[in-house]
């Protein structure tokens, strides 16, 4: 803005006017206040809101005689953003966007910075067709950087290159600029780069393996030369404190790092495999999780069922569903709602994921005797309101759950079963006498974790068994008039839900793109809830099998994982397909 002639301040501010984008006494007002603080009209303009960041850089664009380019929806394959690097593109607030008749076209903040283009030019030894772009927008491109991973090859030769007689001198030449050190870092920042929760370092015969986990799926990136896999695990083991001598038994360790100014805390799983030790590293970006139970997908007669359950004095709120369903996240969400300073809260977690203010959080620890189910005895005699044991495994733990519940506390846990009537039955085999389950659980949830359809994104109509699969599986709970719409889709948490017995129905698909795969980019949550009422407990003191509690639960109204997942298709949220994948053993 400082750049700006106050001719061309004057041309900005009569363009604003002539396009209609200011009105004259908003600008009079504007310009009053100008005068008395001696702040550039436009810099004020642009302070108070009364223009935008894009809309600003789009006239300042015209005035300058410079194009203008609208960066926000934009999106540049892997191969253009190489021609640039990063670090010289963060340093000049400058961008690659395609090839262009042999010039390569670049977006930047100050395109009429003519030193800047010429160095960028020589840099990369290319002509440049520039243009004008906001810092939103720059940013937005910045963001997609991947950190590239041919310095971790380059790493790996520079290793092999090393002279290491022996695996007790090989760990002790491991020291913070190592080549070693280095290729660990760049694996750890490209996981955070492109969200993914898990890296997998797995041995082979002839080569090291690396996989990483974007939204619940595993995908390879790269392998390594066998050689060098000693010293990647040994660093990895130095720095979660474990021992590097040890290839016999499997080790659990954690530590945290700053990547990208973001402190992430690592979860580190080491095993003995076939052909050496295989490496789990679970990444925890704090960054990212807010714990809104609306912001995760609970909506409807689930949210509400919920609520109802949490603000009980006492009983049982269980969560189930299989490994990575996000049970431990929705808990942490349910205790982020009832958290206030005239509530005790106590955890017991295996481990602790993420460290909450005013939460009383206990890691499990076996190996000094620190289980849940003497942990669960230990909290029971700290006078706690609110109890979260991170999972009933046994019988036990669970017997000590069920009798903190009776004696005045609210309970929350997990356990591994594949819907919310599931749970019940479970507590059964454990020992659990039946009326004990029915006085003191008041809400259990199922839950999977489906991938979010990616910002680029196809509308299409569906085909013929899309359309009967919708009918077959929610077709009953939708409106069947137009009157009827507002009235179920506030009942059911949906905005505006198509009519029943359409011949076909409006869905979206992903266009895979780098930032993107197959389409999709992030993961919402498929819950069903099951409020445990009278009905339900009689079900269960008669020994009823999950089938009939299933049953009697759909008739009192709850929505299936399944049917909230063909919900969520239609609100444009995910797609049939990634739904029947992870519903398939549902009902």
């Amino acid at each position: 803005m400082a750049l700006l002639t106050s001719d061309m301040q004057n041309k900005l501010v009569s363009l604003l006017i002539s396009e209609g984008l200011v009105e004259t006494s908003v600008l009079d007002k504007a310009k009053e206040q100008s005068t008395k603080t001696k702040q550039p009209l436009i810099e004020l303009l642009a302070e108070q809101g009364i223009v935008d960041d894009e809309l600003l850089t789009h006239a300042i664009a015209q005035v300058s005689g410079v194009p203008y380019v609208n960066l926000a929806n934009s999106f540049i394959d892997q191969t253009i953003l190489a021609l640039l690097p990063e670090d010289v593109a963060e340093r000049f607030m400058a961008v690659p966007l395609a090839e262009v008749q042999g010039r390569l076209a670049v977006a930047m903040i100050d395109a009429n910075n003519v030193q800047a283009v010429d160095y960028l030019a020589n840099r990369i030894e290319r002509q440049l067709k520039v243009f004008m772009a906001s810092e939103v927008g720059v940013r937005h491109i910045l963001d997609q950087y991947k950190t590239d991973l041919s310095s971790v090859d380059a790493a790996a030769e520079a290793s092999q290159a090393e002279e290491t007689q022996e695996a007790n001198r090989e760990v002790k030449t491991i020291v913070q600029d190592s080549p070693i050190s280095k290729a660990l870092s760049t694996i750890l920042e490209y996981a955070l780069k492109t969200r993914s929760s898990d890296v997998h370092i797995e041995p082979l015969e002839n080569a090291l393996k690396i996989r990483c986990r974007v939204d619940g799926m595993l995908r390879e990136i790269m392998q390594l030369p066998k050689s060098i896999e000693p010293a990647l695990v040994s660093r990895i083991k130095i720095l979660s404190n474990l021992k590097i001598d040890e290839h016999r038994i499997p080790q659990d360790g954690q530590f945290t790092v700053k990547i990208a100014n973001k402190e992430v805390d690592l979860r580190i799983a080491i095993s003995p495999v076939i052909w050496g030790e295989q490496v789990v590293i679970r990444l925890l970006d704090k960054s990212n999780n807010t714990f809104d139970i609306e912001e995760m997908g609970y909506a409807g007669r689930g949210l509400r069922a919920i609520r109802k359950g949490i603000q009980r004095p006492n009983g049982m709120v269980l969560t189930s569903g299989p490994t990575g369903s996000g049970k431990t996240t929705s808990l942490y969400a349910l205790i982020k709602e009832i958290k206030n300073d005239a509530v005790n809260i106590v955890t017991l977690e295996d481990p602790v994921e993420y460290k909450m203010n005013d939460v009383n959080q206990i890691q499990v620890n076996a190996d000094v005797g620190l289980t849940f189910a003497s942990g669960l005895r230990s909290i029971l005699r700290q006078d706690p309101d609110v109890v979260m044991v991170g999972e009933i495994r046994d019988g036990e733990t669970a017997n000590l759950a069920v009798q903190a519940a009776l004696t005045g506390h609210l309970v929350f846990s997990t356990l591994h079963t594949n819907s919310a009537a599931g749970v019940l039955p479970r507590l059964l085999d454990m020992g659990i006498e039946p009326f004990l389950i029915a006085s003191t659980v008041n809400t259990i949830i199922g839950q999977r974790l489906v991938r979010r359809v990616g910002k680029r994104r196809e509308v299409y109509q569906s085909n013929p068994i899309e359309t009967e699969n919708i009918l077959r599986t929610v077709g009953h709970l939708l409106p069947k008039t137009p009157a009827d719409v507002a009235r179920i889709s506030e009942d059911l948490g949906y905005k505006d839900l198509p009519l029943a017995g359409q011949k076909a129905y409006t869905l979206v698909k992903g266009i895979d793109t780098p930032q993107s795969p197959h389409g999709y980019s992030g993961r919402a949550g498929l819950y069903e809830v099951m409020d445990v009422n009278e009905n339900i407990q009689k079900l269960i003191v008669a020994h009823a099998t999950s089938a009939e509690i299933q049953r009697k639960a759909q008739e009192q109204g709850m929505v299936t994982m399944r049917q909230d997942g063909y919900l969520k298709v239609l609100q444009g949220i995910t797609t049939i397909e990634e739904v029947n994948r992870v519903t398939s053993d549902t009902q």
